[in-house]
């Protein structure tokens, strides 16, 4: 096998076929570039599976049925073993084979080792040591510069310094593929290519992987003839030999007969990654047969990655400059989103604003069915195809096309308004968007050849020769901090604003039906019940203070049981109106001391009389944050009901204690009262719910009930525990981080 040439390839007017070249097995080409040795090497064993080329003396010899200690030496499979376990793949120094120096290099393939040796170039004295100066010089240097031009300018002149190649160019990845020369230095042997653009087919896309696995690519010599691998394919497996980071792997017939076409007979690339990604490559050009030693490649390897790193960090500085600028019209248009009663109403009062979040012409909002619009939009009919088109896609966050008639239906006509188009959903449940526009930029585009020419025709190309087209149907590209400063907003908008306007309106009907009955059932307590019963007392006690000596003792007595029933009923009426409001009145959270509210509480029960006698066990209280208005009321009605229940005790015991956990902090009131039944404990928290006779324990059921609408209206939980004359303890719990809960 020698190579491509056994892979079926179509042959067109005479010409090699590129299309069959871009899905040409380029990774297993089945040879090997003649300018060294290659061995497939079992790694248990050392035999050696397969081979390509020969030494001088060993022309005769070629048999697989050696070991690689045998042909290279005593020691070199463990130095191999050691080199691949420790992941020093590559180059791995020099060997002395039949008393020439070749540079060893090896890497893994299928699970094999793959060995090559390429004769050492015989190198001065001066271009040795001026390797180390010209990467020094080019690393202090690109510390300095700010412009991505002058930095790639001056990677493309140290690169021609040590390589001696005729032209170096610094070629970029458009977004479609195809790439531009965005820099270049070169003698006057070979012509410029810079700010000529070439089409994606010229590096088709299982050469660009290669790019990206292999960072280093050399053709030493255009015409040079293959040299088969043989056997084929791997015998153990029967798959041909994977030569994907091969520095020896022979390349298509295509693109060489491409760089014989170009006036190139000598090539090397190394390639400019990003985080993994390809973003350009170094391509260094000779007109004669060229070649460069390992240390060289190493050092414009070594460039190459400072390059991906100061390209990086300059983007990173765009990109932060640019949120910079940015950030200010975000913060305007969320503080104007906050004031006003809709969210939509906040960004057209700010719509310059919302344009500069995106360096955009215009913007439409689209809410339902309702279109809002700022600056230069479509008219309404075109926003709403646009917004059509966006919904089934269900955009997770943004979405972005500076070529907009390249991917929607019949966006032609919109071009001059909407050729670039970025788009954030703001709505989980309808189709609602912001979208923002940008006008078509008509821009002339320098080809190196013309790239018009149909796939299934085209063969190598012979002409380089510019050619200029005009390219229209495209807006400016999005940057990164716009696109980010959009999501920004949409989070914004969905997480502040929306998702409240939503919910209220989801709620609105059951909420203003229940604000009417509780309004008139206020109205009725506060006007019709609580006048009535005041009559009823102050005319009892006025009856017994005009005509109560002319009454029997069972008259007075009714008058008195009368008056008493009033006046409990007056309470039960406060009570209810309290509980009524408990669900309605806003919560205002601050963090509050609990250790000196209790102290609060028990002063003011004191100063009323309550249970002096009673004994007090109070533990240090963590801190919370809640409404301590609110808390004062569940304290209180805690502390009360404690002493209330304990007072028939010869020693009243009331402990006070609380701790903190990861996700929220509980408080215990425990008494050493008349306790209660747990079969009845669900009964506690319910209005009107008693547990002992009211003749028994004053009260009207309801202080509980209130505890239980606060706690949970902060988010928390209240519980209780107790025995039958053991006592009671009372618990509630606040979450650390406070969440109003609406009822």
């Amino acid at each position: 096998m020698t190579g491509a040439r056994d892979y079926p390839r179509r042959v067109v007017d005479g010409g090699l076929d590129v299309v069959s070249c871009a899905r040409e097995p380029i990774r297993i080409p089945g040879s090997i570039q003649p300018r060294g040795v290659l061995f497939v090497v079992q790694p248990s064993s050392g035999s050696i599976i397969a081979r390509a080329g020969h030494f001088g003396a060993d022309a005769d010899k070629k048999t697989n049925s050696q070991t690689i200690d045998e042909v290279l030496g005593e020691g070199v499979l463990d130095k191999l073993r050691q080199a691949l376990a420790s992941d020093l793949t590559g180059h791995l120094g020099p060997a002395q084979v039949e008393g020439s120096t070749y540079d060893l290099s090896a890497f893994r393939g299928d699970g094999n080792i793959i060995v090559e040796l390429e004769a050492r170039l015989a190198q001065s004295e001066a271009a040795i040591l001026g390797i180390e100066p010209n990467v020094r010089g080019f690393l202090d240097e690109v510390a300095e510069i700010d412009a991505l031009a002058d930095v790639l300018d001056l990677a493309a002149r140290t690169i021609r310094k040590l390589t001696e190649f005729d032209r170096v160019l610094i070629y970029r990845f458009e977004n479609d593929w195809s790439g531009t020369v965005i820099a270049e230095s070169r003698n006057e042997v070979l012509p410029s290519y810079l700010d000529l653009r070439f089409p994606a087919s010229d590096i088709p896309l299982q050469a660009r992987e290669l790019y990206r696995t292999n960072r280093i690519r050399i053709i030493t010599d255009a015409n040079y003839v293959p040299l088969p691998i043989e056997p084929s394919v791997d015998p153990q497996t029967g798959k041909p030999i994977d030569l994907s980071h091969s520095i020896l792997r022979s390349v298509s017939p295509v693109h060489l007969q491409y760089m014989r076409n170009m006036g190139t007979l000598a090539s090397m690339s190394v390639s400019i990654l990003l985080d993994g990604r390809l973003w350009g490559l170094i391509s260094c050009h000779n007109a004669t047969p060229s070649n460069s030693s390992h240390a060289v490649r190493s050092a414009c390897d070594f460039i190459a990655q400072l390059l991906a790193i100061r390209i990086s960090s300059i983007d990173a500085e765009k990109i932060a400059a640019d949120r910079r600028q940015l950030s200010h019209r975000y913060s305007e248009l969320l503080a104007e989103m906050s004031k006003a009663d809709h969210f939509v109403t906040g960004l057209v009062n700010r719509g310059e604003d919302l344009l500069e979040l995106t360096r955009s012409r215009g913007a439409a909002i689209i809410v339902s069915d309702r279109i809002s619009t700022v600056g230069e939009t479509p008219d309404e009919g075109d926003i709403k195809r646009i917004s059509d088109w966006l919904a089934p896609m269900k955009i997770a966050e943004t979405f972005a096309t500076d070529q907009l008639s390249s991917q929607m239906p019949d966006a032609e006509g919109m071009r001059e308004i909407a050729s670039g188009l970025l788009a954030i959903s703001i709505s989980q449940l309808h189709d609602s968007f912001i979208i923002w526009f940008r006008p078509e930029i008509v821009r002339s585009v320098t080809w190196g050849g013309d790239p018009r020419k149909s796939p299934d025709t085209l063969t190598p190309r012979s002409s380089f020769a510019k050619w200029k087209e005009t390219v229209g149907f495209k807006s400016a590209e999005w940057c990164a901090a716009e696109i980010e400063a959009a999501g920004e907003l949409r989070t914004a908008i969905v997480d502040i604003v929306l998702r409240n306007a939503e919910e209220l309106a989801a709620m609105n009907a059951r909420l203003v039906r229940a604000n009417k009955e509780l309004e008139a059932f206020s109205y009725s307590v506060s006007h019709d019940l609580r006048a009535p019963f005041r009559h009823i007392v102050g005319f009892a006690q006025l009856l017994k203070d005009l005509e109560g000596d002319q009454l029997s003792e069972r008259g007075n007595h009714y008058i008195d049981t009368i008056a008493n029933a009033a006046i409990s009923a007056g309470t039960l009426v406060d009570d209810l109106l309290s509980f009524s409001q408990m669900g309605r009145v806003a919560l205002n959270p601050i963090p509050v001391d609990m250790n000196t509210l209790v102290k609060e509480v028990i002063a003011s029960l004191s100063m009323e009389g309550e249970h002096k006698e009673a004994a007090w066990n109070i533990q240090k209280l963590p801190d919370v944050e809640a409404d301590p208005v609110l808390l004062r009321v569940v304290l209180q009605n805690l502390i009360q009901n404690a002493l209330k229940f304990s007072e028939g005790q010869k020693k009243p015991m009331i402990e006070i204690s609380g701790h903190r956990d990861d996700e929220e902090t509980i408080y215990s009131v425990r008494d050493n009262g008349v306790g209660f039944d747990m079969a009845y404990a669900g009964k506690l928290f319910g209005v009107f719910q008693r547990l002992h006779r009211v003749e028994d324990y004053e009260g009207t059921g309801i202080g509980l009930a209130n505890v239980k609408r606060i706690i949970e209206r902060h988010g928390g939980r209240v519980w209780a525990q107790g025995k039958l004359d053991e006592g009671a303890e009372f618990l509630f719990s606040l979450p650390r981080v406070f969440e109003e809960h609406e009822e």
